[in-house]
């Protein structure tokens, strides 16, 4: 690519994801994914997204102006993606987005004809040993994520947190830029009613890398204490079965939510809590400081960022450390001190994808 490239005011872009928000493990990536689709949209961009197969879900789908492509499954979207591009993709794109969750697309190996932007949200690291067997886990976090990740030590990055940016850095990618997760802002958002007893609420897939069994853990030392407390789960996942076998009275599990059913919910609880073991940033801690609602959080890569952005609460990573915060906090008389009101670190979503494009732009300058 040369410095003449053109600065168009109709760009053609493409972005490899593994999921699409119709996909049942759809996250926090693929909010971020179409809400920057959407906004490129409406500054009149074409954008592509390339994505595995969904049960039920056509291969070719227009959805508002946004054109997704669904091909492959869970494993092998990687070589579809790559088959895509050179049989149909060569020529026809300007950007190309290339979304590593965990395992990257390697799009600069094979895509020679366009810019390649690699988005990061977080990296593995220690994750690995919560999601696969232990000497998968080995292998994955110690010689294919570094192997993996130097393929784009020349290739232009952007994550969405310091935490990120310095995990990055770990692996020798210097070229990386932060743009933070985007928000609406909705001004209209009415803050529900706190609910007369303690409640805490805990808004994630159910995990062992989200680990809910510990924020469960924890309230079981906080009902020593405040009998009376109350653990709302909104979610569904893996873990679901064998927590809710062992979850103490007082935990009642919502599974998977409508957002007004969810934004409802965690307005009226007292305070979130957020258990990760890592996270690119934690959409769910921006969100619920909007709707006045206090996250007490594991000071891990991600949720560190998110919650100090957002007036919230940090401590060690175990329950007995999670316990002493949330009894903290429900025995102080002035709990609204711990709420920001500033942007939270997040920005509209229209000024996110705008600085995506500004970075491509500055390539060419």
């Amino acid at each position: 690519m040369t410095s003449d490239f053109p600065k168009f005011s109709k760009l053609r872009i493409l972005i490899f994801n593994w999921r699409d928000l119709a996909h049942p493990l759809a996250g926090g990536a693929e909010v971020y994914t179409h809400r920057v689709a959407e906004e490129w949209i409406k500054m009149g961009h074409e954008v592509t997204l390339f994505c595995a197969s969904v049960v039920g879900k056509p291969e070719l789908e227009d959805l508002n102006g946004l054109k997704i492509i669904r091909r492959g499954g869970k494993h092998s979207v990687y070589r579809e993606a790559k088959k895509f591009y050179k049989k149909e993709g060569r020529g026809n794109f300007d950007l190309v987005i290339d979304e590593v969750n965990t395992r990257p697309f390697g799009a600069p190996k094979w895509v020679k004809d366009a810019q390649v932007i690699a988005l990061i949200y977080q990296v593995c690291r220690e994750i690995w040993f919560y999601e696969v067997p232990f000497l998968i886990a080995i292998i994955g976090r110690y010689i294919l994520e570094p192997r993996w990740l130097r393929e784009y030590k020349n290739v232009q990055i952007i994550t969405i947190s310091q935490s990120s940016k310095e995990s990055l850095k770990l692996y020798g990618l210097n070229k990386v830029d932060i743009v933070p997760v985007g928000c609406d802002f909705l001004n209209e958002v009415s803050q529900a009613e706190k609910e007369v007893v303690p409640t805490i609420i805990f808004v994630g897939r159910l995990a062992r890398n989200k680990r809910p069994d510990v924020a469960i853990a924890a309230y079981r030392l906080l009902k020593e204490q405040l009998p009376t407390a109350v653990l709302k789960i909104v979610g569904t996942g893996p873990l679901e079965k064998r927590i809710k076998q062992s979850a103490p009275d007082g935990v009642h599990f919502l599974g998977r939510l409508s957002q007004d059913e969810k934004d409802r919910h965690v307005s009226s609880a007292h305070a979130l809590v957020a258990t990760s073991v890592r996270e690119g940033w934690g959409l769910v801690v921006t969100e619920s400081a909007i709707l006045g609602t206090v996250t007490v959080a594991y000071d891990v890569p991600g949720l560190r960022d998110s919650v100090k952005a957002s007036g919230g609460i940090l401590c060690q990573p175990n329950p007995e450390s999670l316990n002493e915060a949330l009894k903290s906090f429900f025995s102080d008389t002035s709990q609204e001190r711990y709420m920001n009101e500033s942007s939270n670190g997040v920005l509209p979503w229209h000024e996110v994808a705008s600085r995506i494009l500004n970075i491509f732009f500055i390539q060419y300058e």
